[in-house]
């Protein structure tokens, strides 16, 4: 039983880390971006923040539409490689696999380019609107102005994002990572060289931190493009010409898709109503919540990595029949997840202060205090926050992305959100009572993702069997 943990927790590894290493970069590429509005003055800093959190929101939701490609080229390339070890490689059930393969990146692209384009129109208008959604005139107007520079980078991000499904889908990702790391630092040096406008170039502030973000989102497309057209096995099957792509294929990633992106909404609502839970009770409470759901988000990239590498792994154990293999995945990711789960809430229970010191100025004892106890709660919090979101990732694996979401509704916010407002202000516990309500949200919402995928599993494997026997 021990070896096959370790064996299989080597193989989801091999996928899983370059992964969390390339979510945790994108989490360093955004903090980038902060950094350098803080050092423009608090009304960029306000106007920039603003900016971002409707890109991002937006980014979201288009990611989401695009997830589920991973999941299905892994099934079909998975099955390309059955053909050809059947068959021989030159065989027309090889080449069938592989034009499915290339179907499905044309489609997504297409679709890519769809919502990028909807996305940064939407994005335009959200900006205009920014005076008479209660802004400040003089915040929304420095705010429009990042947001039309930001605008035209979300059709390039969310191309990157189709090549990127499209490596891991493959099974080969290790591009992925260092141009991921790459375009940290090239983010960081056009920053600096727009905003304060060197080497000649004209002073433009929040707008050249704009600029730069959409150019290195373009950069980094172009760059794993060409990376993949240099990979012997990818090149290929990466096919763009998206007039040939196919309205069927296209329909079925859209109805993948469209759950996801609403689960991706639904949960960052869900975090975005407890912050303002939070903030009535005073500045202490909300400094101290956002101190630690910044510590959650970070130790929460470990859990994305996990959860798209195991359930771009079930899509291939299902596509080539091996249900054993598929469930023994859930078992595997869980278990990694628990060992660093562990170690990060032992540092969180055992030396609070460190942990907090790089968020909360140490004069403020308060938020201090009140953030210590959030650490105790978010020790516990984070195990069922990881399965969660790995429970999500394996029903992706089943193209189940419809029950995820439902799934999502109920643990949220029919569960989580009424728990803690009845702890934080009926039961006076204030912000640990939202963390403890989190608490409870997320481990409904994992207990019933994981049940769903077993007896949703254990259905198809008997079906198999039926099928088989007669």
């Amino acid at each position: 039983m021990l070896t096959t943990l370790l064996r299989d927790s080597r193989a989801l590894a091999a996928l899983a880390v370059p992964l969390i290493l390339t979510q945790l970069a994108q989490v360093a590429l955004t903090t980038t971006d902060t950094v350098m509005m803080g050092f423009l003055g608090t009304q960029e800093l306000a106007a920039g923040g603003l900016a971002i959190v409707i890109f991002n929101q937006l980014r979201t939701m288009g990611v989401g539409l695009v997830t589920s490609v991973g999941n299905q080229i892994a099934a079909a390339g998975a099955r390309a490689e059955q053909a050809a070890q059947g068959t021989g490689h030159n065989s027309e059930g090889t080449e069938q696999g592989q034009e499915e393969v290339r179907g499905i990146v044309r489609a997504s692209m297409a679709l890519a380019t769809l919502a990028g384009i909807a996305g940064a129109a939407l994005m335009i208008l959200i900006g205009q609107a920014l005076p008479w959604l209660g802004q400040d005139t003089d915040v929304a107007d420095r705010a429009q102005t990042m947001i039309y520079a930001l605008a035209p980078g979300l059709l390039p991000c969310l191309w990157f994002q189709v090549i990127r499904q499209f490596t891991v889908g493959m099974r080969r990702p290790q591009a992925l990572l260092k141009i991921t790391i790459a375009s940290v630092a090239v983010n960081a040096g056009l920053n600096w060289i727009l905003i304060h406008g060197t080497w000649g170039l004209p002073r433009m502030g929040l707008t050249g931190i704009g600029i730069a973000t959409s150019s290195v989102y373009l950069l980094t497309f172009i760059a794993l493009y060409l990376a993949a057209k240099k990979d012997k096995t990818l090149a290929p099957l990466l096919s763009l010409d998206l007039m040939k792509a196919d309205p069927t294929v296209l329909k079925r990633l859209l109805s993948l898709g469209i759950p996801i992106a609403a689960t991706y909404g639904s949960e960052a609502g869900f975090f975005s109503v407890t912050a303002l839970m939070a903030g009535s009770f005073g500045p202490a409470a909300l400094a101290a919540h956002t101190a630690v759901n910044q510590l959650v988000y970070i130790v929460f990239q470990v859990a994305v990595g996990l959860s798209h590498a195991a359930s771009i792994n079930v899509s291939r154990e299902l596509a080539l029949g091996r249900y054993d293999d598929a469930r023994r995945i859930k078992n595997t990711a869980l278990a990694c997840a628990g060992a660093v789960m562990t170690v990060v809430g032992i540092l969180y229970l055992t030396l609070p202060e460190l942990v907090l010191a790089a968020f909360l100025e140490s004069g403020s004892d308060k938020a201090l205090t009140i953030a210590g106890h959030l650490l105790t709660v978010t020790a516990f919090l984070q195990f069922f926050d990881c399965a969660q979101n790995i429970g999500v990732g394996l029903l992706r694996g089943l193209d189940d992305t419809k029950s995820g979401f439902r799934i999502t509704l109920i643990g949220y916010w029919a569960v989580g959100l009424p728990a803690a407002w009845l702890l934080a202000y009926a039961l006076h516990l204030e912000a640990v009572g939202i963390w403890l309500g989190l608490l409870t949200g997320l481990a409904t919402t994992a207990v019933l993702l994981l049940h769903r995928y077993s007896a949703s599993l254990s259905a198809r494997a008997d079906n198999r069997t039926a099928a088989v026997a007669a």
